[in-house]
């Protein structure tokens, strides 16, 4: 009978997508139709967080919330807030290899979905479409790693 220890250990570690869900949009033109006869020269103000809920073991809430304000000669043309969230059930991690995946991982798979809410909802606004930037979530996860250890030290 062949050995079926190949020297590799076998991985425990998952990682699932229980759900996607959009928990709120909104959508907010407080000058319109005003807006839509000035030429457009937009200025865009963005907004990035992320939230982590543990709901049972194993099992994660992560929401990212996405919060873009347009304005146009400091008047609001329009502000538009998603939160996107998801549930995550991961099992098998370390503290600090569950930290990279709740707080990198989670959101930059839940992104792509916030970038569609919001455009669909600024061109259902009668605005040309808002199309957000990629985000390097990893950089963003190792500057607040590296400021909570700046706190604590």
């Amino acid at each position: 009978m062949a050995d079926k220890d190949n020297g590799a250990a076998e991985s425990t570690q998952q990682l699932q997508v229980e759900k996607l869900y959009l928990k709120d949009a909104s959508f907010e033109s407080p000058n319109s139709p005003a807006m839509f006869t000035e030429d457009w020269k937009p200025k865009v103000h963005f907004e990035l967080n992320t939230q982590t809920n543990t709901l049972d073991t194993d099992l994660y809430d992560v929401v990212l919330s996405v919060t873009a304000e347009v304005k146009q000669d400091n008047k609001t043309a329009f502000l538009v807030e998603v939160q996107q969230a998801g549930i995550f059930r991961a099992v098998g991690f370390s503290d600090e290899e569950l930290g990279g995946l709740l707080g990198s991982y989670c959101p930059n798979m839940l992104y792509p979905y916030a970038r569609e809410v919001v455009s669909d909802l600024v061109v259902k606004g009668g605005f040309p479409p808002l199309i957000l930037a990629p985000v390097n979530f990893d950089a963003l996860y190792a500057q607040h790693v590296a400021a909570q250890q700046e706190k604590q030290a």
